[in-house]
């Protein structure tokens, strides 16, 4: 997919140059992201995100997943990713996630990536639904799907693994007529 610039954010597929500001991001984020994030761990290193842009390239090829970095237009420094996964196409639904470095948090980095990519899956992917799914407890997260315009639908039992650990989580979705309402 090529890149597209939202509300002042581009949104591109990873490069390999971009790993080492990846794996910085997601060190500094452990305390923010990493209780809600397996993989944002203190150890997490270049090489770990050349394997995930190498996984998101394989997810793309095969029409699973579209994974983005969030980047300001006008510096281009890396804030966060976001990504539409778990595509069904036979039910036209996906799973929209995100995640923003904890320096560029509470800067509506999470809000435009959600508003971005909800136009992205309707208008360009022909979905029908789409799913937020977020571990119970994670305040910011819900309060960002709130926020977008997303329905709460129900929590689900055993719905997300984190650590290891089977939990609970919130289940939110966007209908492709919602997206005209959310800005």
């Amino acid at each position: 997919m090529q890149p597209f610039l939202y509300e002042g954010l581009v949104f591109r597929a990873f490069d390999d140059s971009d790993a080492e500001n990846f794996a910085a991001a997601a060190r500094e984020s452990v305390d923010s992201a990493g209780q809600w994030m397996s993989w944002c761990n203190p150890a997490f290193s270049r090489q770990d995100a050349l394997d995930w842009f190498q996984l998101c390239r394989v997810a793309f090829a095969a029409g699973s997943a579209h994974e983005f970095g969030a980047f300001p237009a006008a510096t281009g420094e890396f804030l966060g990713g976001a990504g539409l996964n778990a595509i069904n196409h036979e039910h036209l639904f996906c799973n929209l996630g995100y995640w923003v470095r904890q320096s560029a948090q509470r800067r509506g980095v999470a809000l435009r990536s959600v508003r971005a990519l909800a136009r992205c899956a309707f208008n360009t992917l022909g979905m029908q639904r789409v799913e937020i799914v977020i571990a119970s407890g994670n305040i910011p997260s819900a309060g960002v799907a709130h926020k977008s315009g997303a329905q709460f639908e129900c929590v689900a039992q055993n719905r997300l693994q984190l650590h290891g650990v089977a939990v609970s989580a919130s289940v939110f979705s966007i209908l492709p007529w919602q997206v005209a309402f959310t800005g």
